[in-house]
């Protein structure tokens, strides 16, 4: 009797073990930010989102496959021309995220791995169409025309394939070798010009002030030549004293020099000889 119950008991608990694993290969998580999509051998892909919890299928018949909704960044670089025939290198920051009730026909057409197949093509088209409209001199000055004109073609583009874009930035801009060289060479003629233009003005000034002096001059001559026909040597006479005073005032500060008055003996004190 006690083989017989511990026989039942064993295979009582053998039965539990079978339907626990049963239970626990028939469940599957959704985690948060996250939804799933039931992909049925019969049926296909069923038409329907599956939420976030715990949630049951059936083994080998149904296969869940989980789809992140988050917003994800991704950086797509391209190479493209502008109006006027420059090569510009441009990348885009994108933001994005599928749409959830969208996500039975993103898997059927373009799979789990849809942002690789969709965004660089339609990042490099939109990129291509907007930055054909501008001089590369244009898509400096006016990076924020450019910016919203790429912002709303790429929103209308990942629309058509069930795509949300929550942010879209430029994160890079250079030019080709050649135009970037042209650039520094026109700043260069720029700087020389300026210096010749600096130049050109500095003469026209130094010949007006010579022009002013020599002006200056003639009158003071003019001057001069009237006073002579009116005083005679008067002024002459004028001028040597003001000109004896100076220097009598100049040398008069000096402790080497002595005024000896003419006319007059004057005796130095100085030594004998025996």
């Amino acid at each position: 009797m006690a083989a017989q119950l511990f026989n039942r008991i064993g295979q009582l608990g053998l039965g539990v073990a079978l339907v626990g694993g049963v239970v626990n290969s028939a469940l599957y998580n959704v985690d948060g930010g996250h939804r799933a999509v039931i992909f049925d051998r019969f049926a296909g892909v069923k038409n329907m989102v599956v939420g976030e919890g715990t949630h049951f299928f059936v083994p080998w018949v149904q296969k869940p496959i989980i789809f992140d909704i988050r917003s994800r960044p991704r950086n797509v670089p391209t190479v493209t021309g502008s109006k006027d025939l420059q090569n510009v290198n441009i990348t885009l920051r994108i933001l994005f995220r599928p749409v959830p009730d969208q996500l039975p026909k993103i898997y059927t057409i373009l799979g789990v791995d849809y942002d690789e197949r969709v965004l660089p093509s339609i990042t490099s088209e939109v990129l291509k169409a907007v930055v054909a409209q501008f001089d590369a001199g244009e898509l400096i000055t006016q990076r924020e025309v450019v910016s919203q004109k790429v912002n709303e073609s790429l929103t209308e583009r990942a629309g058509q394939f069930g795509l949300i874009l929550d942010d879209i930035s430029i994160t890079h801009l250079t030019f080709g070798k050649e135009f970037t060289q042209a650039v520094e060479l026109k700043q260069v003629a720029q700087q020389e010009a300026e210096k010749a233009r600096f130049l050109v003005e500095k003469a026209e000034q130094q010949k007006k002030a010579a022009v002013i002096a020599a002006e200056g001059d003639a009158q003071a001559a003019i001057l001069l030549a009237k006073s002579f026909g009116s005083a005679g040597e008067g002024l002459v006479e004028l001028r040597r004293i003001e000109a004896a005073e100076d220097i009598a005032y100049q040398l008069s500060k000096s402790r080497n020099v002595t005024y000896l008055p003419q006319g007059q003996n004057v005796l130095l004190n100085l030594p004998t000889q025996n």
